[in-house]
């Protein structure tokens, strides 16, 4: 596994862990922090997970009214908690970060949702990020 398929993952666990108990993301990225500093190792997956996390941060009011536009039918609340954090993940990845293709960002969040989600939500996840592809390509 690549260490940027693991940063996705431990930024999918702060973002989720921010939603699901309704805490500050700095408290999440705090702790995250500290336990990364002891884990030497998994330096190169914390780097990246702490940009996407920031990232994520720093753009969900324009993130989270692209979701709102593509996912018809589905408010933010509406999600549930593990497939709002993918889509915010890999709208990132698509919107702002150049050093991922659009592709790799959604095969990467469909994966992620069938094995972290529910059975339906890849093929959700899918359409809202082709949607969101699309509409960064213009």
């Amino acid at each position: 596994m690549s260490a940027r398929t693991k940063a996705r993952k431990r930024a999918l666990d702060m973002l989720f862990q921010a939603d699901v108990r309704d805490e500050a993301l700095a408290v999440i990225l705090a702790a995250e922090a500290k336990r990364a500093s002891s884990e030497p190792d998994r330096a190169a997956s914390w780097l990246y997970a702490r940009e996407i996390v920031d990232g994520v941060n720093d753009h969900r009011e324009e993130i989270d009214e692209l979701l709102v536009t593509y996912a018809q039918g589905w408010t933010i609340d509406r999600m549930p908690h593990v497939d709002r954090s993918l889509l915010r993940i890999a709208s990132w990845e698509i919107l702002f970060n150049d050093e991922v293709p659009p592709a790799v960002a959604i095969d990467e969040a469909i994966e992620l949702a069938k094995e972290y989600s529910t059975e339906d939500s890849s093929r959700f996840v899918n359409g809202v990020l082709g949607k969101i592809a699309d509409h960064a390509q213009k």
